[in-house]
C-alpha cells in the first residue's frame, strides 16, 4: 500500500522525546508512511480517556489505516501487546481495555503481538512504544499481514461503557470526561433526552444536584456564565458554559451525576 496512515493516541504529552522518537522507529522501517498525531494530551494513566478518545476519530481516516493507541500503566508487566484488526482498520495498543469502546462499535479479531523478530531490541521495559508498538505499526503498513504479527486470543480485556439508566422519573447518567475547554460530556444520548426538547429550550436537568434548565443547538447558546446542554458532536450530551467552563461553575468533573427528568 503506497504511503500507508498511522495514527499516535498517547498519554504521553509533547515536552520531551517520547512521541518523536516513535516517528522516527516507524519511519526507519517503512520511510512512505504518513504519521498522525490524534492526541498525546490523554489524561495520564486514564484507560477510559484513551477509549473514548480513539473512539470518537478512527472512524473519520481512511480504510486500512493502522492506529497505535498507547495509555499503558502497566507497561513492563504481563499484560499483552495486541494487534486488532477491525472492518476496515488496524489497531495496536497494550491489551488493558484501551480499545474497549472499538470492541464495542466494530467485529474485531484481537492477536497476542509476540513476532519478537518485529520489535526493537533490546525491548525497553518501560517504553513498549518504542520498542514494540511502533515497529509492529510500521512492519505491518508494508505489508498487512496480520497473521505474521501472533496467534488469535479471545481472552482479551474490555470493559463495558457506563449506560444511562431509567429511575423513577429520570434518566440518570453520568459524566465521562472533561474537555480542555471545561465542558462536561456525559454518557446521556439523544435517545435519552424527551422529544420535544431536542431544540432550544427548557430542559430539567441536574448535574450534581445543580440544575441547568436550557437545551442550546451550539456552545453559543447560554448566556454568558449560564450552563447549558448541548447534543455533541461525538453524539453525547454535553454541558457547556459561553466561553467559560462548565466544570467549574458547576463544580463538577468525572462521575459527577446526571440527571434528566423525563416527566
Amino acid at each position: 500500500m503506497a504511503d500507508p496512515i498511522i495514527t499516535l493516541t498517547t498519554d504521553f504529552g509533547t515536552s520531551d522525546h517520547l512521541v518523536g522518537t516513535m516517528k522516527g522507529v516507524i519511519l526507519n522501517a517503512n520511510p512512505a508512511a504518513r504519521i498522525v498525531d490524534i492526541s498525546h494530551s490523554l489524561v495520564p494513566f486514564d484507560i477510559l480517556d484513551g477509549a473514548l478518545t480513539i473512539a470518537n476519530a478512527y472512524k473519520y481516516f481512511p480504510p486500512r489505516t493502522i492506529h497505535i493507541v498507547i495509555v499503558d500503566p502497566g507497561v513492563g508487566t504481563e499484560r499483552r501487546p495486541i494487534l486488532v484488526s477491525g472492518e476496515k482498520q488496524f489497531f495496536i495498543a497494550p491489551d488493558n481495555g484501551v480499545l474497549s469502546m472499538i470492541y464495542e462499535l466494530e467485529s474485531c479479531t484481537v492477536r497476542h503481538i509476540t513476532a519478537e523478530h518485529y520489535f526493537l531490541n533490546p525491548v525497553s521495559r518501560t517504553f513498549h512504544g518504542r520498542d514494540i508498538f511502533a515497529p509492529t505499526a510500521a512492519w505491518l503498513s508494508k505489508a498487512f499481514q496480520t497473521e505474521a504479527f501472533g496467534e488469535v486470543v479471545t481472552d482479551f480485556v474490555h470493559f463495558t461503557m457506563p449506560k444511562a439508566k431509567s429511575s423513577g422519573q429520570a434518566v440518570k447518567g453520568i459524566v465521562l470526561r472533561v474537555d480542555a475547554f471545561g465542558n462536561l460530556m456525559t454518557n446521556l444520548t439523544a435517545e435519552d433526552i424527551p422529544v420535544d426538547s431536542l431544540s432550544d429550550g427548557v430542559i430539567k436537568l441536574t448535574v450534581n444536584g445543580k440544575e441547568v434548565l436550557r437545551l442550546g443547538q451550539t456552545f453559543a447558546s447560554g448566556n454568558p456564565g449560564e450552563p447549558i446542554a448541548v447534543l455533541g458532536s461525538a453524539g453525547f450530551l454535553e454541558i457547556a458554559v459561553n466561553r467559560g467552563s462548565a466544570a467549574r461553575t458547576l463544580g463538577a468533573g468525572r462521575g459527577a451525576e446526571v440527571a434528566i427528568d423525563i416527566t
